[in-house]
């Protein structure tokens, strides 16, 4: 897609699965040095047999976004192996359901740690780095989830979800006079193996939610990261890119219908 990607040094957090899985194996397909991060190093060996399979390069590090000691590893570990640390796609989260009334201190702190101090730790990590070389890409997985929309049981991922585009805002500043760019990308509902695994009926109920009129994968959220992270993108800076095939659109469910009533007479 864009050729400035080739040969570049991409950290991806959160790689072994979901959206994360779809970046690596995408921006290895672009020809980039892809360093594939996760805490089940056995699920991360699989992904980077893919990317070695189509040609690329691939490194595997188990490692906890919530530890500051592990991202620092990480960061020095890709440096150590390809020279650079050119992206970061600090996509690693977790998603957790648990109504409000039942939550506790743990529950919050858990989403908090990682989806929140997680990015964090990860952009501090390759900060330093990415200020000697005057140049760099950071792209933040967020969510339509907290900053725009609301779900049932989801009330710390929403408040960590707002919380990354909030970092976001500032850190884009700071970084910018470095030759930094810090952006983020909210997907939408996406079929990952997650949605999958609630059953067949509530991926069928987000189809219908969409106006598109179906759900999208991880490839096409990995697709907005790679126009964020190449260099003709440097004018794109605490821009949040909204995936989402038009979820946010309607103001209610008639809208919905009455869209696709709309669209059947005029296709009779």
């Amino acid at each position: 897609m864009f050729s400035s990607l080739k040969g570049q040094t991409v950290i991806v957090t959160g790689a072994s699965a979901g959206i994360g899985k779809a970046m690596a194996l995408t921006f290895g397909r672009e020809g980039c040095n892809v360093v594939c991060v996760a805490r089940r190093k056995s699920a991360l060996d699989e992904v980077v047999s893919l990317i070695e399979k189509d040609g690329g390069k691939a490194l595997a590090i188990a490692a906890d976004v919530s530890v500051f000691d592990d991202m620092k590893k990480v960061a020095k570990t890709t440096v150590d192996t390809f020279g650079s640390i050119d992206i970061l796609l600090s996509n690693a989260g977790v998603i957790p359901q648990v109504p409000l009334s039942k939550m506790t201190d743990q529950d919050y702190d858990y989403v908090m740690n990682i989806n929140v101090k997680g990015t964090f730790h990860a952009v501090w990590a390759v900060m330093e780095q990415m200020k000697m070389q005057r140049y760099g890409r950071i792209i933040l997985t967020s969510s339509i989830t907290g900053p725009i929309t609301g779900y049932p049981g989801w009330a710390h991922y929403g408040a960590s979800k707002a919380a990354q585009l909030g970092f976001m805002h500032t850190a884009a500043m700071e970084l910018a006079p470095y030759g930094i760019t810090v952006n983020a990308v909210s997907p939408g509902n996406v079929l990952t193996e997650g949605l999958e695994s609630l059953g067949i009926e509530y991926v069928n109920s987000m189809c219908k939610s969409v106006p598109v009129g179906k759900l999208g994968t991880g490839f096409e959220i990995a697709n907005g990261a790679l126009f964020l992270a190449a260099k003709e993108s440097w004018y794109i800076n605490g821009h949040n890119l909204v995936i989402d095939g038009g979820q946010v659109l309607p103001e209610c469910a008639g809208a919905l219908e009455l869209m696709r009533k709309d669209f059947e007479q005029e296709n009779a």
